[in-house]
């Protein structure tokens, strides 16, 4: 598949990844005020709407472009010795543009609500110290997302190796999402994923910006570690 359609592909799934996972937390996590009823998703929807949009997506682009929708895979991936170097740039632009479109779209539709406000509400970005939702430190949010990164990468290597079981491989990565998407809420909302915290964070505005360096930093990080751990360790030797 030519690189033009493999972009679009992860632009494409990028943004439903963030249309799907953030607009879960923005739209559907929170209790509808009604008497007697709790309409909310809570955190484990929103922890598995984010592993369906990812196992979904897996299933209809996975064959045109891998189905990264994530800097921080892509870049895993070249540690791992699984994607070209000079195919990631492209690959990053275009995950990075998807989720801003996501955003857009998720904005457009969550400003219908009387008295929204996306840098009030968070607009499901990501953050540390004042900004966690659990109001984790900077090294502990940051050790988190490099850690969750780490695993989830590696379940994505193991998921694809040619060993593995042909056919599963989108279950266990989006099963993968959700369980750390379970247990990283309450630090940083989880990222492990830049373009995902970036979208959100350029509507949310400037509190939101100044904190999306790390993730960027700790996922790539995570990626990487993950990337080379695989390819050196756990990759079956080549004859």
């Amino acid at each position: 598949m030519d690189m033009t359609r493999r972009c679009f592909a992860e632009a494409l799934g990028t943004a439903w990844l963030v249309l799907g996972g953030c607009g879960s937390a923005v739209i559907a996590a929170k209790f509808i005020d009604t008497p007697g009823v709790n309409l909310g998703i809570g955190f484990v929807g929103v922890a598995f709407a984010f592993g369906l949009t990812v196992l979904t997506m897996a299933y209809a682009i996975g064959h045109v472009s891998g189905c990264h929708l994530n800097p921080a895979v892509t870049l895993g991936l070249v540690a791992g010795g699984r994607f070209k170097p000079a195919d990631a740039v492209p690959y990053i632009i275009a995950q990075v543009v998807g989720a801003l479109i996501g955003a857009a779209v998720l904005y457009a539709i969550a400003s219908g609500q009387d008295g929204f406000s996306a840098s009030a509400g968070g607009f499901a970005t990501n953050g540390y110290a004042e900004r966690s939702p659990g109001k984790y430190s900077m090294p502990s949010c940051f050790l988190a997302e490099a850690v969750f990164t780490f695993m989830f990468v590696i379940i994505i290597h193991g998921a694809t190796d040619a060993r593995a079981p042909k056919g599963f491989a989108p279950i266990a990565i989006g099963l993968g999402l959700t369980l750390i998407v379970l247990v990283g809420i309450p630090v940083t909302n989880l990222s492990v994923n830049p373009a995902r915290s970036t979208g959100p964070a350029v509507f949310a505005g400037a509190a939101a910006l100044e904190q999306l360096w790390l993730f960027w930093a700790a996922p790539i990080l995570g990626a990487v570690l993950a990337g080379l751990t695989y390819r050196f360790v756990l990759e079956a030797p080549k004859a």
